[in-house]
């Protein structure tokens, strides 16, 4: 970092200049390299259960939302961009940050300022070395206007405008992640909402059916074909199955509350959303992946991370500077008269001229701490920038993990799902014959009601790591500015 620390020439701006880090030398995200593709998941021709194929270098889309082929999830997110007050407060955010930049851009321009004064004075004697003499009152007028310059040759005035340009582009790339987070939380959201709703009918699925059984129980034993032991079975049975539905309905309940609130809307209007469910959504089948060394270019946390750093090289030069001379140039020009109508007659014209220099010389170790406190922010912002760096690669390779394991996951579900019915079926048709007592069938109700709610919490892990991906790759947000560097 010495080298970075580098006092430029008096002729240039001092203190460092700033140049983009560069980017990882790393050629994966993962140990391994990559399958060309997930497992097929489901038997063939089910929706939902095909291979997801990676594409290095693939370009991601601005609006990756649309991969999932939901109109009502376009249009919601379209509605959120608009009216969340997250965005809107971000939005002020940069804006007042290069209100900031034009107010720290004009300090380097002249200071013209005109003035118009009137003083009405008493006088005596003393004041001519006369205590005795004679005093007097008059009156004057003032009119002037004032010029003053400060020089720059140190560059602390183009140090601060450059430290502000960075606050902007900061501002900038965090308004970017705000709106790359808020439609990936909707996404999930929604994917929550479709799991749930998944389960829950796959519950009421198995309560339908438990209390067709336990009437079919209670008409065996009315006939002698059946003990009251089986009845308090079943009814056992149903009732805990039962108890599984009210939470799942609370947590949908609060799911839908939550994407209200992401959508701009108080709670009260969760009702007004449209309805999602899991087999209207689209698997995406293709999987871009960006090259790691364009990852810090995509990523809104990494490009604000490195507008920090920016922000903390360009105070470096800001407290080396204010360790030179200031240089300054004023003037006053007017006119002084003791009556408002005689200004700038004749023989009332006044002005000034004059230049100063200032240097410091003793501030008690103020100055140069200044600059060693901005070295050491400096020192900070780069670690943090690399911290930042590293914690995205690990999100990347986390979830093109999961999305690998997702896949393996939800094809061994199915196929539990599939023996599990199967071997509910073989028990009820035993069971209808008496050739399996009444636990037999419970225990096989027990396990396809749970292998159904598996199914369906491994269909939506699929389809949330896939919108993981593209929040971890950066969201495409520089396909619309149509540059990495905007």
């Amino acid at each position: 970092m010495a080298a970075v620390m580098t006092v430029l020439p008096s002729a240039c701006a001092v203190g460092p200049d700033f140049h983009t880090p560069e980017a990882p030398a790393v050629q994966r995200y993962t140990p391994a390299p990559l399958p060309g593709a997930t497992e097929a998941t489901l038997p063939q021709g089910e929706s939902q259960g095909e291979a997801q194929r990676f594409v290095e270098g693939g370009e991601i889309p601005a609006q990756w939302w649309t991969l999932f082929g939901s109109q009502k999830l376009e249009q919601l997110i379209r509605q959120a961009l608009a009216q969340s007050p997250t965005l809107a407060a971000a939005q002020a955010a940069l804006r007042q940050a290069e209100q900031i930049r034009r107010a720290e851009s004009g300090s380097g321009l002249p200071d013209l300022d005109a003035g118009l004064s009137v003083e009405r004075r008493k006088f005596t004697g003393a004041s001519f070395g006369q205590p005795g003499g004679p005093g007097g009152l008059f009156t004057l007028y003032n009119a002037s206007v004032s010029v003053s310059y400060g020089l720059d040759p140190f560059g602390q005035v183009r140090r601060r405008v450059e430290s502000s340009q960075a606050q902007i582009d900061y501002q900038r790339f965090l308004l970017e992640g705000s709106r790359l987070t808020l439609a990936s939380n909707i996404v999930t959201t929604v994917i929550q909402e479709c799991s749930l709703r998944e389960r829950i009918k796959a519950t009421a699925a198995m309560i339908a059916a438990q209390e067709e059984q336990l009437r079919l129980v209670r008409l065996r034993m009315e006939l002698g074909g059946a003990i009251r032991s089986e009845v308090l079975a079943q009814q056992a049975q149903l009732a805990q199955t039962r108890s599984t539905l009210p939470p799942l309905e609370k947590e949908l309940a609060l799911t839908r509350h939550r994407l209200a609130v992401l959508a701009g809307r108080p709670p009260s209007e969760a009702a007004a959303l449209p309805e999602f469910e899991l087999q209207e959504l689209k698997l995406p089948l293709e999987l871009p992946v960006s090259l790691p060394s364009e990852l810090v270019r995509q990523r809104p946390d990494i490009r604000a991370s490195e507008e920090l750093l920016h922000q903390s090289s360009a105070e470096v030069g800001v407290a080396t500077a204010s360790l030179y001379p200031r240089l300054t140039i004023t003037g006053d020009f007017g006119s002084q008269s003791s009556a408002p109508e005689k200004l700038f007659s004749a023989g009332t014209g006044i002005w000034s001229i004059g230049a100063g220099v200032l240097q410091p010389v003793f501030r008690g170790g103020e100055l140069r701490a200044r600059r060693d406190a901005a070295v050491a922010a400096y020192s900070q912002a780069e670690a943090l920038y690399r911290e930042t760096v590293l914690n995205a690669f690990q999100n990347v390779a986390d979830v093109l993990k999961s999305l690998e394991f997702d896949a393996r996951a939800l094809k061994a579900q199915a196929e539990a799902e599939q023996a599990a019915l199967s071997s509910l079926e073989v028990a009820l048709t035993q069971y209808r014959v008496g050739a399996v007592n009444h636990l037999t069938l419970l225990d096989a109700q027990r396990q396809h009601q749970q292998a159904r709610i598996a199914l369906a919490q491994a269909k939506a892990a699929r389809f949330a790591d896939s919108a993981a991906l593209f929040q971890a790759l950066g969201g495409g947000w520089w396909q619309e500015k149509g540059d990495l560097h905007p």
